[in-house]
Parts: C-alpha cells; sequence; structure tokens
C-alpha cells in the first residue's frame, strides 16, 4: 500500500514538472506573426537604361545653358558646375510623410491627393533669411509640399493659424510680399512660387508650413550615371 502511494505520487510529481516546463516554454515563443505582404512595384518605376537616357538629355541640353549662364552673366568671377541631383535622408523622409499625414488629418483634409516638387534655385548669398547658411550658392534644387484636392483639381497646402487647411495659392495672392527671396529685380510676369520654404514659414503669421526643402546636392562627380 505503501509503495502505491510512493508510486502515485512520484507519477503526480514527474506530470507536475512536465507541464510546468511545457507551460513556461509556451510563454517563452513569441507569437507567430503573418508574412509582411509583397508590395507591387509602382507602374511609373523606369528601368536604368530609361533612367541613363534622360540623365543624359539634360546633360546634353541643360547643363551647359545652366553652367554657361552661371559663369558669364551671374557671377564670372566664380567657378560653377551644375548640380545633377537632390537627395533626402530616408528615414526623414519617411518621417516627413507621416508628419503630413498627421497634420493633413488634424486640419481636416480628407486625403493628401499627390507630393509636389517644385524646381528652385539657391541664393549667391552666404545665408538664408533664417540665418542657415547656403551650403550650394546658385545651385538649382528642389523643395516638396503636399495637395489636396478642390474641384477636382490639386492645390499645395498649409496649416492655418486656426488650425485648418488652407491653399498656397491663396495665400500666394494675397501675400504682397510673396516674390521670395530674390537677389535681383524679376519681372512679376515671370514670378512663380516662393522659390524656398523659409519664406513661406516667416509670413504665416502663427500658421504651419508643410514645405520641405535643405535635401543634400551635388554637382558631379557624386553622381550613379
Amino acid at each position: 500500500m505503501i509503495k502505491a502511494k510512493n508510486f502515485l505520487f512520484n507519477l503526480l510529481l514527474i506530470s507536475a514538472l512536465v507541464f510546468s516546463s511545457y507551460s513556461c516554454n509556451e510563454q517563452g515563443k513569441k507569437p507567430q506573426t503573418e508574412d509582411q505582404p509583397i508590395i507591387k512595384a509602382p507602374d511609373n518605376i523606369i528601368s536604368l537604361g530609361q533612367a541613363d537616357s534622360i540623365y543624359n538629355n539634360y546633360s546634353k541640353h541643360r547643363v551647359s545653358i545652366i553652367e554657361g549662364y552661371e559663369m558669364k552673366e551671374r557671377a564670372p568671377e566664380e567657378n560653377f558646375k551644375a548640380s545633377r541631383f537632390v537627395d533626402f535622408d530616408y528615414q526623414m523622409l519617411k518621417d516627413y510623410i507621416a508628419y503630413v499625414d498627421q497634420e493633413a488629418k488634424n486640419a481636416g483634409v480628407q486625403k493628401v491627393k499627390t507630393m509636389r516638387l517644385y524646381f528652385a534655385n539657391y541664393p549667391n548669398k552666404d545665408n538664408f533669411p533664417d540665418g542657415k547658411k547656403v551650403i550650394h550658392k546658385r545651385q538649382n534644387s528642389i523643395f516638396m509640399l503636399p495637395t489636396l484636392d478642390k474641384g477636382g483639381e490639386n492645390y499645395g497646402f498649409y496649416v492655418g493659424a486656426d488650425g485648418k487647411a488652407k491653399l498656397i495659392i491663396d495665400w500666394k495672392t494675397q501675400n504682397n510680399k510673396g516674390m521670395g527671396f530674390y537677389e535681383e529685380p524679376i519681372n512679376k510676369s515671370y514670378a512663380g512660387f516662393i522659390p524656398n520654404n523659409f519664406a513661406l514659414n516667416s509670413s504665416l503669421q502663427g500658421g504651419n508650413s508643410l514645405t520641405i526643402n535643405y535635401g543634400g546636392s551635388g554637382p558631379p562627380p557624386k553622381t550613379d550615371f
């Protein structure tokens, strides 16, 4: 009888240890995650051959014109190489898009339609109006801003002082000083959008610009093509 009790006790003890070990192993396992969905390539991806072709077109039909103007008309005493690219930090771009989504939602924008890139040109000065140093004087650049749909057309927007989305084109029309930061007089008929985001930021009177600039740029030989 005693042997039977001892056998039963040992059996229960072993069972408890096995169950405890199994439970610990199960708790230590990380929950399985579903496989990430495969993202298809966008329709506007181009081949390296096409990229090389249009890069060479720019080299042939634009670079010599830009460099000729800069060295003959704008600043003959200084050497100049035309910029060939603008790059932005990858994580910064992801953060920027997330920030735009956040601010657009808070401002009542139903959907951000596009990210619009404007061509721009840096001044032949040491500093921008906001005090930041001009790294590449006279170089071409780009700035980027989000757009929304209004009446079937896409318009760039910013967040007004009241927290609502406002059209940049309306700000431009209402702002008598909306010519931007030009170093030489310019015929108003040729004035497009302001060439940088710092002039926009300085005139919003409490609003919030969503326009981004200050990417890295470079003339040759720091190119891929």
